[in-house]
């Protein structure tokens, strides 16, 4: 989409907007006004009656959906904006959200008319409950809380009703803090307990259970006192900024709008000059989600953050934790952020339900590990099978390195070999350029439709035109619930073509649409030329404007690719996909693309499905996963906790047992790693340290083992 608009309408249509707007925005041209309130509400108030005007008009003209805001879609920004600031329902009673149910209607008007009360109505009614809050937890503190007695609470936010007395609410805040600090005290004693055990030669105090206690009080009081400091220092545009965000992305998920420190950081992530963990966050419900880790990034690396998982606290280094429930995003990151060697501690909520604090030295990408990698498999007896990594479908669009270059590369090695099998791995490969899913998807084909893209009104296929083929033989491809966009693709591709076989999670991510960046300060003069710029500037809208669909003529957006044959995973009953977000946009069909089906399927999937079921119940690695799936199941089901002190080491130290039990294991002493490495030029570890670490993975990986039986089965 241009900078400017491009109206196809007559010189009548186009001077009737400039009319209505000219009399919307009148009152903004006053020279008095502007020079008395160049940094008062009453400013303020404007700059956002101006944006409620062009967000209205840029979502009404430009999503994909092109229909106007209504009470729909007010009753989701409405939920959101309860969801996000206050999550766990710990400061609004019962009655203030009764006094705020007038406003739930009537969103889209406010945004249509510029008269917007409820942003500012909402946020001093919320004002005025942190410092009530903030007065109940410094009593609470003051009075000591007993880590022993046996008690429970409710550990889901959806559960949870609001509170309808400040008697209810300062309980809610005594049990919160208690679980707060009994999980900080354990915290503590574990990291005392390892130092002790590590540092055998230095003598380590073991800290008595006072002084545990006493030290977790502090942290979990330093949190709370941070988060109420944040909470309170909201102003007006914040507010508003906040308000808007919550419109756009009451539309649909992956829509939202930007003000100017939002979108300089955007800028900056994608020039990929930041330092940090290398991990794509969101804001959700209230909290920071984990959308993607980045390959080659500092928590790619440590691999213990995961996509979905939720961010509760930020510590730097050993410092107290602190607690990033309903802060902006911009300010979460910006702890999330530092100096390149320095440490993050974060403790996540992972899709499971489980708690942990995540260690995460800070640093910038190291491209050889986003990289294609490729090894040769040795099968018992004879013959070899191909095994290739793609992180994901990365592209230097300065004409440098590309996904679709490597993978060429490395098929060409592997079928020197005479491979008689390939896998694709693509878990956690949360996408990239759309270009490289359709040439990538044209190495195993001779020509024809890869994707359709369909906006607003119109379909464009995009199409492989090369008729050569890199590799002809049997093809896997493994998947999980973190892979997305591009991958999902590839793989759909490859599925309807009848070319590949899919193995994995259930489905994939269901990521099927697509975002177009619009700076809104390059919008408005350019169409109703008028001078704005004392409101500059005025930051971005994320919009959604297009949609996938497979060549089958189902959409990717939702459902994503479904697996052929499914294999466990320890998140397969977590509600991990984009079918889980609020407002998702759902899954449709179009039309089916013309295209000719692979000549050969080597696959019978029938016998590989009943295969696979007796492989699941005799595989020890995987018998143990779906223990662990299970547990986890009943976590998510089961969300009344017990938060005593001996309640809680219990459950850490069942799960320590459980993932112990799931731990890596050696199976398969096939592996020898040939032709590794589209990317092991530098790095801290030799080429050859890397391969082994690689090759090790591998090892311990039962869906490769699944593979191998898959592809030897092959006919």
């Amino acid at each position: 989409m241009p900078d400017s608009y491009c109206f196809k309408k007559n010189g009548t249509n186009i001077m009737m907007k400039r009319i209505a707007f000219l009399l919307f925005f009148s009152f903004f041209i006053t020279a008095s006004c502007l020079q008395a309130a160049e940094h008062s509400r009453a400013y303020e108030l404007k700059r956002a009656q101006l944006l409620s005007y062009i967000l209205n008009h840029e979502i009404t003209t430009y999503h994909y959906y092109h229909r106007p805001l209504d009470n729909k879609i007010s009753t989701q920004a409405f939920k959101l904006y309860l969801k996000q600031v206050d999550p766990r329902k710990q400061f609004f009673l019962q009655k203030d959200i009764d006094s705020l149910k007038g406003f739930k209607l009537k969103l889209d008007d406010e945004m249509r008319s510029g008269n917007l009360q409820f942003p500012i109505a909402a946020d001093e009614i919320l004002r005025e409950r942190v410092k009530q809050v903030q007065a109940i937890t410094t009593a609470i503190f003051k009075q000591g809380i007993d880590l022993n007695k046996v008690e429970s609470m409710q550990s889901d936010a959806k559960k949870i009703r609001y509170c309808k007395t400040i008697e209810e609410l300062r309980d809610r805040w005594r049990k919160d803090i208690k679980y707060q600090t009994v999980s900080q005290y354990l915290d503590i004693q574990e990291i005392n307990k390892a130092a002790s055990e590590t540092n055998k030669g230095t003598k380590i105090k073991i800290k008595k259970p006072a002084e545990l206690k006493k030290e977790a009080l502090e942290k979990v009081r330093k949190s709370d006192d941070y988060l109420f400091s944040r909470m309170l220092k909201m102003d007006n545009e914040d507010s508003y900024n906040r308000f808007f965000s919550i419109i756009v992305r009451a539309v649909d998920p992956h829509s939202d709008y930007l003000p100017p420190n939002r979108k300089e950081d955007f800028d900056i992530h994608m020039r990929g000059s930041l330092e940090g963990i290398g991990a794509v966050l969101q804001e959700d419900s209230g909290y920071v989600k984990v959308v993607r880790i980045i390959p080659g990034g500092a928590a790619y690396r440590q691999k213990q953050l995961t996509a979905d998982d939720i961010i509760l606290m930020v510590a730097q280094g050993q410092k107290e934790p602190v607690n990033i429930a309903g802060m902006r995003l911009r300010d979460a990151v910006s702890l999330i952020r530092g100096k390149k060697g320095t440490t993050v501690r974060l403790t996540v909520k992972k899709p499971d339900g489980t708690i942990r604090v995540i260690s995460i030295v800070r640093d910038i990408v190291q491209l050889k590990d986003t990289f294609v990698k490729a090894v040769t498999i040795k099968l018992p007896g004879d013959g070899l099978i191909g095994y290739m990594k793609i992180p994901s479908f990365y592209r230097d669009f300065r004409g440098k390195r590309n996904v679709t270059d490597d993978t060429r590369k490395a098929l060409k090695k592997l079928t020197a070999q005479h491979i008689k099998g390939l896998i694709i791995d693509l878990r956690n490969d949360g996408g990239g350029a759309l270009v490289d899913a359709v040439k990538i998807a044209g190495l195993f084909i001779r020509t024809g439709p890869v994707v359709q893209i369909r906006a607003q009104d119109k379909t464009d296929i995009l199409n492989d035109t090369d008729p050569s083929i890199t590799y002809s033989g049997p093809l896997l491809i493994l998947i999980n619930r973190f892979s997305a966009s591009a991958s999902e693709i590839f793989a759909g591709a490859m599925q309807d073509y009848g070319r590949a076989i899919i193995v994995g999670s259930k489905h994939s991510y269901g990521k099927g649409t697509v975002q177009t960046m619009l700076n809104l300060d390059n919008q408005l003069p350019s169409f109703f030329g008028i001078n704005v710029s004392r409101y500059q500037p005025l930051g971005a809208l994320k919009l959604t404007t297009q949609k996938f669909y497979r060549i089958n003529g189902g959409s990717t957006q939702d459902r994503g690719v479904a697996s052929d044959i499914v294999i466990p995973t320890r998140f397969m009953y977590s509600k991990i996909g984009e079918k889980y977000s609020e407002n998702a946009m759902p899954w449709d069909k179009i039309a089916p693309a013309s295209y000719k089906k692979w000549p050969s399927y080597p696959f019978n999937i029938k016998k590989l499905r009943e295969l696979n079921v007796h492989l699941i119940k005799t595989n020890k690695k995987f018998i143990e996963i779906v223990k662990e799936a299970d547990e986890a199941r009943a976590r998510q089901q089961h969300t009344i906790i017990d938060i005593d002190l001996a309640s809680q080491r219990h459950e850490r130290q069942k799960l320590a047992a459980i993932r112990k039990a799931a731990g890596d294991k050696p199976y398969s002493p096939y592996l020898h790693g040939e032709d590794y490495g589209q990317g092991k030029k530098a790095g801290r570890i030799t080429p050859a340290q890397e391969k082994k670490k690689f090759i090790k993975r591998l090892n311990t990986d039962p869906a490769i083992q699944e593979s191998l039986d898959i592809l030897r089965r092959a006919e």
